[in-house]
C-alpha cells in the first residue's frame, strides 16, 4: 500500500469510512473490495518513496543484493500496491516480492512493473549514475506479485520464498488497526531470514493514534515497541537492523539498534 493526500487527510473520508465498525477479520475483504472498485486512488501517490531510493543509494553496504554465496537476495513488500517498492528493489538488484489481498492489485502490479523493467523512471534512481551502477553492473532482479493474506502461513514456500533477506513495509503497518500490531510482529519475525534487514517507513507522525483509521497513526518508538516489548520473537532469533525513513521530503531517519 502506498499513501496520498486523500489517505493523510484528517478529515474522515471514504477510506476511514469503509472501515468503520468493520471487525479486523474483514480488513481484507474490504481492502479487496476498494482494489475492485477502483478506489486504489485514495492511497496511490503514483511514484516510489523518495525515502527508499536515498536509503538503497547511500547505504550500499546495506543493500548490497547479492548474498556472500553469490545469490540474489530476496526482499517482500507486504501491501504493496501497484508495485513501486518491488520495482525499485528489483532496478536495484533484489528478486523482490509483492504481496496484495486482491487479483485486481495483482494485475495492475504487474502489468506497471512489466512497463517499468522496459524502461525506468527517473524516480527509481538519485540520478543517471545510480541506474548504471543498479540496473547494468549488479544486474536488474527479478520482481513477482502474488495474492494472499500476509497473516496466512500458506502462501510461504509456494507463492514465494519462506523467509526473505529483506522487508520493506511501506505504510502497510499504518494500515492495520493497533489491535493487530502484535500479530505484525509476530508475523515479520516468521518471514525474515536471521540477520535480516527490515526497513519501515514511519507514517503518519502527525496523526493522534486514537483517531481512527486507516491511516492509523504511530508515535515514537512503535515499531521497536513491537518488535522487542511486544512479544514478537524477532529479537531473540537474530541480530535486528531496524532502519526507520520518513515520507516527509527526501530526509530518512536512520535507528539501529543490535540486540
Amino acid at each position: 500500500m502506498t499513501t496520498s493526500k486523500a489517505m493523510s487527510s484528517s478529515v474522515p473520508g471514504k477510506l476511514v469510512k469503509t472501515f468503520e465498525n468493520v471487525p479486523n477479520e474483514s480488513h481484507v475483504s474490504a481492502w479487496s473490495q476498494l482494489w475492485d472498485q477502483g478506489d486504489s486512488d485514495l492511497w496511490d501517490r503514483g511514484c516510489p518513496s523518495p525515502s527508499l531510493v536515498d536509503l538503497i543509494e547511500q547505504r550500499r553496504d546495506m543493500f548490497d543484493p547479492i548474498a556472500a554465496d553469490g545469490r540474489r537476495k530476496t526482499a517482500l513488500v507486504p501491501g504493496c500496491g501497484r508495485g513501486y517498492g518491488v520495482v525499485l528493489l528489483a532496478l536495484h538488484g533484489f528478486d523482490a516480492y509483492g504481496l496484495e489481498i486482491s487479483s485486481a492489485a495483482v494485475a495492475a502490479a504487474q502489468e506497471y512493473t512489466s512497463s517499468e523493467f522496459k524502461n525506468p523512471s527517473a524516480t527509481y534512481f538519485s540520478n543517471q549514475n545510480d541506474k548504471k551502477v543498479s540496473v547494468y553492473q549488479q544486474g536488474r532482479g527479478d520482481g513477482r506479485f502474488f495474492k494472499a493474506d500476509f497473516f496466512d502461513n500458506e502462501w510461504a514456500g509456494r507463492a514465494a520464498p519462506i523467509q526473505f533477506d529483506l522487508v520493506y513495509d511501506y505504510t502497510f503497518f499504518c494500515a492495520l488497526p493497533p489491535t493487530m500490531r502484535k500479530g505484525w510482529g509476530a508475523r515479520i519475525s516468521d518471514v525474515l531470514y536471521p540477520g535480516g534487514l527490515l526497513v519501515c517507513l514511519e507514517f503518519p507522525l502527525y496523526k493522534d493514534p486514537a483517531i481512527a483509521g486507516p491511516p492509523w497513526g504511530v508515535s515514537g518508538y512503535v515499531y521497536w515497541d513491537v518488535l522487542a516489548n511486544g512479544g514478537a520473537s524477532i529479537t531473540a532469533a537474530a541480530s535486528l537492523k531496524f532502519y526507520v525513513s520518513s515520507l516527509n521530503g527526501r530526509m530518512w531517519l536512520e535507528r539501529e539498534r543490535i540486540c
